[in-house]
């Protein structure tokens, strides 16, 4: 998806919000940037969303790793599909390694319902 006011760029912005989508988002990131534009936030946000296939990484990565990368390259993850099970899941690695400093994680809970204007 690349840089979301247009060229794909792999420099990422000082002063925007950078997002890694998760492989099962993929289709949605121009929905994201749809609900984005119609709500008004690219007004006053830069805002690049980074596809795994972009980032180099593959659908079958962990949980961890894929932290792992959010937090060296500055990145919120965006997924609807990580999982709560075993060592390497995201919520565990959240519960061992997530600090202030940390780049958050946003789950979406329920894809069918992101367009509602109410949707928490």
């Amino acid at each position: 998806m690349g840089e979301a006011r247009g060229a794909k760029s792999q420099t990422r912005l000082k002063n925007a919000m950078n997002f890694l989508i998760d492989y099962n988002l993929d289709g949605y990131a121009l929905v994201f940037l749809g609900i984005l534009t119609k709500r008004g936030w690219l007004e006053f946000l830069s805002i690049n969303f980074v596809t795994f296939r972009e980032a180099g990484l593959s659908m079958d990565i962990s949980d961890r790793a894929v932290w792992d990368y959010a937090q060296e390259n500055q990145m919120m993850i965006l997924t609807a599909n990580r999982n709560m099970k075993g060592d390497d899941s995201l919520e565990q690695v959240i519960r061992e390694e997530n600090t202030a400093a940390s780049f958050p994680v946003v789950t979406i809970g329920d894809l069918n319902r992101l367009d509602e204007f109410d949707y928490p």
